[in-house]
């Protein structure tokens, strides 16, 4: 089964609030196996636009990642951030067909 995968863009607003989501969001991924691979971090943008942060969690299943998104758990988090970013996310399978040069 393939993974899955939060991609989020992230402009922070309102520091002091997107640290309190930041606080709250670990009950949603610990129940549902979210790993980040990505935590903001240095990165270029050689194409297209971009946002200050980047965050890229992985979920063992599809089904998984949507589940976390519609938890109540999740729901604490995000009414913790209340308008303290701009974010644009998006949840996508992962890919286990062949590879170039495989």
């Amino acid at each position: 089964m393939a993974k899955a995968y939060w991609i989020a863009r992230v402009d922070v607003t309102d520091p002091e609030r997107y640290k309190a989501y930041v606080a709250a969001n670990g009950p949603a991924f610990a129940k549902y196996n979210g790993r980040f691979l990505v935590r903001g971090g240095p990165f270029d943008n050689p194409v297209g636009s971009a946002r200050d942060r980047n965050v890229v969690i992985e979920f063992d299943s599809l089904e998984q990642a949507r589940a976390c998104y519609a938890s109540p758990e999740y729901a604490a988090a995000i009414a913790a951030r209340g308008d303290g970013a701009v974010i644009d996310l998006i949840i996508i399978g992962g890919y286990d067909g062949p590879q170039p040069g495989a």
